[in-house]
């Protein structure tokens, strides 16, 4: 990122205080962009995936369904066999496997964000 002298220094001094300072202000808010950005389409990729891979589940070899959703697989293993009702059971479901798809889904894209952002400052 290039920064641009301020109009407030007249004789034309950049100093490094002042370019540090610059880069304290504007480096969190690009990290927290980046980690809202990458949390949304994490999110939405763990949902879509799940959606995918619940009615293609019994076509399809489990461990081609853990490869690509394994929210679904580790939401069978963790609902509780209780004795709530279906709805209740249902909702665990659900939760888990979406929060899990879409910390998988997040890490996936994190990875391919630095590797491209690794890759741009060479």
């Amino acid at each position: 990122m290039v920064l641009k002298r301020p109009a407030y220094f007249p004789t034309g001094r950049w100093t490094a205080v002042a370019e540090s300072f610059a880069r304290i202000a504007v480096m969190p808010q690009r990290k927290l962009f980046r980690f809202l950005l990458l949390a949304g389409l994490g999110l939405v990729a763990g949902f879509l995936a799940l959606a995918i891979a619940v009615p293609i589940e019994p076509q399809v070899p489990a461990p081609l369904i853990a490869l690509f959703s394994p929210g679904l697989k580790l939401a069978e293993l963790l609902t509780p066999a209780t004795g709530k009702s279906f709805a209740w059971t249902f909702g665990w479901f659900l939760r888990i496997a979406i929060v899990a798809n879409a910390a998988f889904y997040y890490a996936l894209f994190a990875v391919v964000a630095y590797l491209v952002d690794r890759r741009r400052s060479k």
